[in-house]
C-alpha cells in the first residue's frame, strides 16, 4: 500500500471514528447535560493521551512556545466542542453536519481580514455558493431557527477562528501541545459546571462517555498519521465523509431521514468546500506545514508535520 494510499485510509477511518463519537453524544444527550459529557469524555480521553505523553521522550515536549496563542486556540476549541455537542443532541445528525461543513468556508472569509491574505475570486465565488447552500438548509422565514442551529453556526464560526489560530502558529507548536491544552481546559472548564448539571451516571452511560473519549483521541492520531502521510488536499475533502455516516446512524439509531433540503443543501456546501480545498492547494503547494481546514470541531489539530 502506498504511502498515500495509506494516508487516505487513515483519514476515512478517522472521520468514521468521529462520526461514531457524535452518534454516541447524540445518544447521551437526552439524559445529561453536554458540559457532563465533555467533562467525563476529557477525563477518559486523558488517558490514553497521558500514555503518549509518557512514551515521547522530547525535551520541553509539551512546553507552549506561544502561550496566549495556544490557550486563546483552547479557548475556541472549548466554544466549538460545547456548541458542536449540543447541536447533535437536538437536530439530526445529518443537519448539524451540513452547518459544521461551513466552517472552510469561513476560514476563507476571515483569513483576509485576520491573516492579511488574498482570495481571489474563484475562491470568494465557491464561499457565496457555499453560503446559499447554508440557507437552504436553514430555510430562514420558513421554518423556525432554533437554538440548536445557532449553536451549529457558533461552533463552525469558533472553528473556523481556532483554524486561523492554528495557521498563525504554523509549525512553531508541536500537535500534542494543540491537544493537550484544549483538553486540560476543558476539563478546568467543565468541571467548574458540575456542581449545576451534574446528575449520577449509569454505569453503561459512563462506558459511552469513555468510548467517545477514546474515539477523540484514535480519530485525532489517524488524521496526524494521515497528514503526514498523504497531501492535504487529498485528505481533507474526505471530511465530507461524514454525512454519509450521519445519514446511516440517524436512520439506523434515531429514525432521522434528512429532508430534500438538507440534502441540496449539503451538497452545494460540499462542492464549494472541496473546490476551497482545491484552490488554496493550488496556492500553497510551497508550504510546508498544511493546515487542516476541517468541518469538524474536534479534529481541528492544525499545523500537520510531515
Amino acid at each position: 500500500m502506498s504511502a498515500t494510499l495509506r494516508g487516505l485510509v487513515a483519514a476515512l477511518g478517522a472521520f468514521a471514528f468521529f462520526s461514531t463519537h457524535d452518534a454516541v453524544i447524540k445518544s447521551l444527550g437526552g439524559t445529561y447535560q453536554v458540559f457532563q459529557i465533555i467533562f467525563f469524555s476529557m477525563l477518559f480521553a486523558f488517558v490514553p493521551m497521558s500514555i503518549l505523553m509518557l512514551a515521547d521522550k522530547a525535551v520541553d515536549n509539551f512546553r507552549p512556545h506561544f502561550p496566549v496563542l495556544v490557550l486563546c486556540r483552547a479557548g475556541l476549541s472549548i466554544v466549538a466542542m460545547s456548541c458542536g455537542f449540543y447541536a447533535f443532541t437536538v437536530l439530526p445528525l445529518a443537519e448539524v453536519y451540513s452547518l459544521l461543513f461551513a466552517t472552510p468556508l469561513l476560514v476563507t472569509v476571515l483569513s483576509v481580514p485576520l491573516l492579511g491574505e488574498t482570495v481571489r475570486m474563484q475562491r470568494w465565488g465557491a464561499v457565496f455558493v457555499g453560503l446559499i447552500g447554508v440557507l437552504i438548509v436553514l430555510r430562514p422565514g420558513v421554518i423556525e431557527l432554533t437554538p440548536g442551529h445557532l449553536a451549529g453556526l457558533t461552533a463552525a464560526g469558533a472553528s473556523a477562528l481556532s483554524s486561523i489560530l492554528a495557521r498563525k502558529l504554523g509549525g512553531k507548536e508541536r500537535p500534542a501541545v494543540l491537544i493537550l491544552y484544549p483538553m486540560l481546559l476543558s476539563l478546568l472548564v467543565m468541571s467548574m459546571t458540575l456542581p449545576i448539571v451534574y446528575v449520577p451516571v449509569a454505569l453503561p452511560d459512563l462506558g459511552l462517555m469513555a468510548l467517545v473519549g477514546f474515539l477523540s483521541i484514535l480519530a485525532q492520531l489517524c488524521i496526524l498519521g494521515a497528514y503526514r502521510a498523504a497531501p492535504a488536499a487529498f485528505v481533507a475533502p474526505l471530511q465530507y465523509s461524514q454525512i454519509l455516516w450521519a445519514t446511516l446512524f440517524g436512520a439506523l439509531f434515531f429514525a432521522e431521514t434528512p429532508d430534500i433540503y438538507v440534502a441540496v443543501g449539503s451538497s452545494v456546501i460540499i462542492l464549494s468546500g472541496i473546490f476551497v480545498v482545491w484552490r488554496e492547494s493550488r496556492e500553497n503547494v510551497s508550504e510546508k506545514t498544511p493546515v487542516l481546514r476541517t468541518a469538524n470541531p474536534r479534529v481541528d489539530t492544525g499545523p500537520q508535520p510531515k
